[in-house]
């Protein structure tokens, strides 16, 4: 799942633009950001932060993505699951 602070309609637009296989979440009041330590005081735009949730709704890792390459990204959060599956 991703959640940015847009509303449904840009959600929706940017989600059928990227081809997203998921949803997104409207986090139009920041509450969301908020409780994960997402939002920026001064910016209006959440940071980038991915949470690894396991099963039990524990955060088993948080990635922050400032200034990081999205596709080495992506591989990093696929060995992580690997990894904490295999435990």
């Amino acid at each position: 799942m991703g959640a940015s602070f847009d509303d449904v309609e840009a959600q929706k637009h940017f989600a059928d633009d990227q081809g997203f296989p998921y949803r997104l979440l409207a986090d139009t009041t920041k509450e969301m950001g908020r409780a994960y330590g997402a939002e920026q005081e001064e910016k209006p735009w959440p940071r980038r932060i991915t949470y690894l949730i396991d099963p039990e709704g524990t955060i088993a890792r948080a990635y922050d993505l400032a200034g990081e390459d999205l596709e080495a990204h992506a591989q990093v959060v696929l060995d992580d699951i690997r990894e904490l599956s295999a435990a």
